[in-house]
């Protein structure tokens, strides 16, 4: 196999450098420097800010719950992925990954058509059972938890389809259980994995901002998240709040990326 020229491989590294600098590193750059521009006088006004820190509160509580949903959905959907033979695995298959590829502003509309009170299917009937889906948190965590489902099942499959299923029958032949063999076998094959994934639906959850504007009615002090806040104060032009708030939405998921860079090794190695 013929070797790369040294040269080569020197502007092929440069390139993707200078693009990613250009694309990431500098505009993130640049909400750092003007959140810190007058110290920490944004950060501590913002903080204080009773409004900011509802919205903060309530991203977090939103993306932790989506994160839990996708967990224990994420586990299951890959266990019968991988290890079920059934009609129709392929269709299913493709659906998971369908909000990769639409539009969070249409999965926003999708949810108002079917949750909302004039909706076709559920939305009449949650309305008089006294179940708000619009312009409530249940809303914004349901468009969540569908912008980030893809993630904690791409993560688990491969890893499930590479180790097989040699020791789980193993395990059935000894006489254990099907939960007995999940929590003993299962769940520490595809623990880096999941860990992985897990991480990776967090950092998504706590900046999703299309779907959950149209679910949400962006109400403040009762369905505004972060990043509408964010989007509110700028228009406002308090570009101080907003610049301290994407700050920390940034520095939360720079956080998520070092994590993840430091379980990589562990996850190539999920055995």
């Amino acid at each position: 196999m013929a070797r790369t020229s040294p040269w080569v491989r020197l502007t092929l590294r440069t390139v993707v450098i200078v693009y990613l600098v250009l694309l990431v590193g500098w505009p993130v750059s640049l909400v750092v420097r003007a959140t810190f521009t007058d110290g920490l006088t944004a950060l501590r006004d913002a903080l204080t800010d009773p409004t900011v820190v509802f919205s903060l509160k309530l991203t977090v509580s939103v993306a932790l719950q989506a994160t839990l949903l996708n967990t224990v959905f994420g586990v299951g959907i890959s266990l019968l992925l991988v290890r079920t033979d059934f009609r129709g695995k392929r269709l299913l298959s493709a659906l998971i990954d369908l909000p990769l590829s639409v539009s969070p502003v249409v999965v926003g509309l999708a949810i108002v058509l079917a949750y909302g009170p004039r909706g076709d299917w559920f939305g009449p009937w949650l309305t008089g059972a006294g179940v708000d889906v619009l312009f409530a948190p249940l809303g914004i965590v349901l468009a969540t938890a569908f912008v980030s489902l893809p993630l904690v099942v791409r993560e688990v499959v491969p890893v499930l389809e590479e180790i097989g299923t040699d020791e789980v029958q193993a395990a059935r032949s000894l006489g254990a259980n099907s939960l007995q063999t999940f929590w003993r076998i299962t769940l520490p094959s595809i623990r880096w994995a999941l860990v992985y994934g897990v991480v990776l639906t967090l950092a998504r959850s706590l900046g999703e901002f299309g779907a959950v504007k149209i679910v949400s009615g962006n109400l403040e002090g009762r369905t505004q998240t972060a990043t509408l806040l964010v989007e509110q104060r700028y228009h406002d032009f308090d570009h101080a709040t907003a610049y301290a708030v994407a700050f920390l939405l940034a520095a939360v998921s720079v956080a998520c990326i070092t994590l993840v860079t430091y379980l990589r090794p562990a996850h190539g190695n999920a055995r």
